[in-house]
């Protein structure tokens, strides 16, 4: 869904990309993406968006960014993508070669990218900022989500050290009525393993099976037809 903002009673800065190697309906999927989204929102959309497009768009938002922080002197953390649009470039026109010598037109196209950031009006920043709050970040996206982090974990750790603290005090009660239990040496996992290894030697061995051997079958003296033919000639 295209969003119109009026940028000629705002301040802001813009970046082109002039002869981009993009079919310009291809520049548009991703730019109508981020547009009237913050540069932190924007950002995290580029990054994510899996289209070559993405990375020239990318550094154009940065390239405006950076104009817009440097020329204009303005807050980078109350920026928004006020404006972003493709216009077709020159079309670089190749040849294929076809059957029967014929030949069909190959068209590389081309766009220029414009990429326009504004900063929000007093108004929008106070409903940003009441929002944020309510939200428990600020305004300045990751920093104030780290610092909220942060500050969840350490209540969550510190409810989480309170609640072991209890528990440890309550076993200590527990083991203070029952004086036998103190004075019974703790089993350790070393010991359950060395107590397990003198049982396994201390069993007694099971008797292992003998397999039978089959008995030798004495040798077969096999003589030829044909030497007992020789024989009987030189008896003769």
């Amino acid at each position: 869904m295209a969003v119109a903002f009026d940028t000629s009673d705002r301040p802001g800065a813009r970046a082109h990309v002039r002869y981009s190697r993009l079919s310009p309906s291809k520049a548009r999927a991703v730019l109508d993406l981020i547009r009237g989204e913050s540069i932190e929102r924007a950002g995290e959309i580029l990054r994510l968006t899996e289209r070559d497009a993405a990375n020239v768009v990318h550094g154009a938002l940065n390239s405006a960014v950076a104009n817009a922080e440097h020329n204009e002197q303005l807050d980078p953390d109350e920026l928004f993508v006020a404006e972003c649009f493709a216009d077709e470039g020159p079309t670089l026109k190749r040849w294929r070669p076809r059957a029967r010598g014929r030949a069909t037109r190959i068209r590389k196209r081309t766009c220029h990218i414009t990429v326009v950031v504004g900063r929000y009006t007093e108004d929008e920043l106070d409903a940003i900022r009441a929002l944020e709050a309510a939200r428990g970040t600020s305004v300045g996206g990751s920093r104030g989500a780290a610092e909220a982090r942060r500050r969840r974990v350490a209540a969550s750790q510190g409810e989480d050290a309170d609640e072991a603290e209890e528990a440890d005090q309550a076993d200590g009660a527990e083991t203070s009525d029952d004086g036998a239990s103190e004075d019974a040496p703790r089993k350790t996992p070393a010991s359950r393993t060395k107590k397990k290894a003198a049982a396994r030697k201390a069993a007694p061995k099971k008797p292992t099976k003998k397999t039978a051997v089959a008995p030798e079958q004495p040798e077969k003296n096999v003589t030829d037809a044909g030497s007992s033919d020789t024989d009987d000639e030189e008896s003769s």
